[in-house]
């Protein structure tokens, strides 16, 4: 039966009016997780994207400032390790309890120190767009040490073109510090008029990972960089961290980070990069550059997973990624979360080595967070491993089997998210992206090189014994197990095939250990 040319016509427009209306319902409600102000930014972003390619390269480096910094004398001036007598050195001691470094030496230093450019030479009078999106800062505070955090504030401010920093936010992660309430907020307002320096202060203590988010929840800028609040930021740091990310938003940039030392705070580098990775135990590692990228050392490389504390990423793309996820708790494995959905999910994720930022590592942790889940690094771990792994975690549970007992958590979301982003495999990212990872660290741990007792060449009585040993407690020489029967003692280990020493028969990791005699 033949329809009539008019019911044909209506039958046409209805299906048309019926489609116009599910295209704009999807629109309407596929963008509802954004507020009206992360739209603003991504639209904003996007236009960015486009204007790139059309917009002339120039040269954002502040030779004038450059110059002065040069010229600075002092205790610490141009990164310059800080020298103390026999006094002040026991003085400079006393004052690392508080917060892993020397406070003493902090002291001496001014708060907007020079810093030596030990960027590549290449680098220098690099172009990069003149249309660049403008960047939110956050950095979370907890109980950081006064002239340390106005420190990285000023070296971030002052090492910056200033058009494109929209703003620094710190966020008082319930410090317990009373210079870190009243008196930080009256010192950001007088020292920053303009009010691109502020403070937020979470009523309690969320931990790291719900720190960031809250800052992240707070930021205007078109990108988010996420620093600690014990860094000092290096000459123009901050081109070489947007213009990959004006080119595809969908690009994360982690700078070169380099290491101020916390004795001396002396600014070194500490390599110039790697690519980021991680063991079976899920420990981050760091494999060499590519031959390809290291024949060009001053250009961006692919790194398949971040350090943590230090990238850039557009506001647009961290919440299509869903942000951090919220099950996560204090710190630990968010990395990995992170690096395994920028990738897996469509992104791209790269270091720039133009791009350098110091940072102070603590000798040891202060103000341990206390949690009422336990071991919550392990919780992370695993919520990481069970959504984002796949296969893959079983290689993280033979490692480590007591994983396989810890709760999690509800997980609904992040496998919800992983399918709505319709994010490719884990096999995927070993495969193409960390596909030098298994080489260093196979899948299936190989037989140890050699077991057995290490005995002191000095006094081969003597053994190291792990007795007692912890993190924070070192290894020490005691007479040796096998001289004397019936005495106890840890002293048996393995040297592994990574050319590192552990304790036989125990999964935890004993590296670069202290020895007591």
């Amino acid at each position: 039966m033949r329809l009539h040319p008019l019911r044909l016509v209506r039958s046409s427009l209805l299906c048309f009016l019926i489609l116009f209306c599910l295209v704009g319902l999807y629109h309407k409600f596929a963008g509802n997780h954004l507020s009206k102000s992360e739209n603003q930014n991504a639209n904003e972003l996007l236009s960015l994207n486009k204007q790139y390619k059309l917009a002339e390269r120039i040269d954002w480096e502040n030779y004038t400032f450059s110059a002065i910094e040069r010229s600075r004398r002092g205790p610490g001036e141009n990164g310059m390790a800080v020298r103390l007598s026999s006094e002040e050195k026991e003085m400079s001691v006393r004052t690392q309890n508080k917060n892993g470094f020397s406070i003493y030496v902090s002291q001496k230093i001014k708060v907007d120190r020079s810093i030596k450019d030990i960027r590549h030479p290449k680098c220098i009078g690099t172009l990069y767009s003149s249309v660049l999106p403008q960047a939110s800062v956050i950095i979370p505070v907890f109980n950081e040490h006064w002239e340390t955090l106005l420190r990285t504030i000023s070296s971030v401010r002052n090492r910056a073109p200033s058009s494109l920093l929209k703003e620094i936010i710190l966020v008082d992660d319930g410090s317990s510090r009373e210079y870190l309430k009243d008196k930080l907020d009256n010192f950001l307002a007088s020292a920053y008029p303009d009010g691109k320096v502020r403070a937020i202060h979470l009523k309690k203590r969320e931990g790291l990972i719900r720190a960031k988010l809250a800052g992240a929840k707070e930021a205007t800028g078109d990108v988010l960089i996420f620093l600690d609040s014990h860094c000092e930021a290096s000459t123009n740091w901050l081109p070489p961290l947007l213009d990959p990310i004006a080119e595809n938003y969908r690009t994360v940039v982690c700078p070169f980070i380099d290491v101020i030392d916390a004795d001396n705070f002396e600014y070194r580098a500490q390599d110039e990069g790697a690519r980021g990775a991680f063991d079976w135990e899920l420990y981050y590692k760091r494999l060499p550059r590519l031959p390809e990228d290291r024949n060009h050392p001053e250009k961006p490389f692919d790194s398949p997973v971040m350090a943590g504390g230090l990238f850039a990423i557009s506001a647009k793309w961290f919440w299509e990624l869903g942000g951090y996820d919220p099950g996560l708790v204090i710190w630990g494995g968010e990395q990995y979360e992170l690096s395994f959905k920028i990738w897996m999910c469509g992104g791209r994720m790269i270091d720039a080595p133009c791009s350098r930022i110091g940072h102070i590592y603590r000798k040891y942790q202060t103000d341990f967070p206390k949690a009422d889940l336990g071991n919550f690094v392990t919780r992370n771990h695993k919520r990481v491993a069970e959504v984002w792994m796949d296969e893959y975690k079983e290689y993280v549970y033979r490692r480590q089997p007591y994983y396989r007992n810890v709760d999690t958590g509800d997980l609904s979301a992040q496998h919800e998210l992983r399918k709505r982003l319709q994010c490719k495999s884990f096999k995927w990212f070993i495969t193409e992206i960390a596909f030098d990872l298994i080489k260093k660290y196979p899948l299936i741990e190989p037989v140890p090189l050699a077991v057995g007792e290490i005995r002191s060449v000095a006094d081969p009585s003597l053994c190291l014994d792990a007795l007692g040993a912890t993190e924070n407690v070192p290894v020490r020489l005691r007479p040796c197990i096998k001289d004397r029967r019936g005495s106890n003692g840890v002293q048996n280990f393995a040297y592994n095939y990574h050319e590192d020493i552990r304790i036989m028969n125990k999964l935890v990791q004993i590296l670069s250990f202290d020895v007591l005699i």
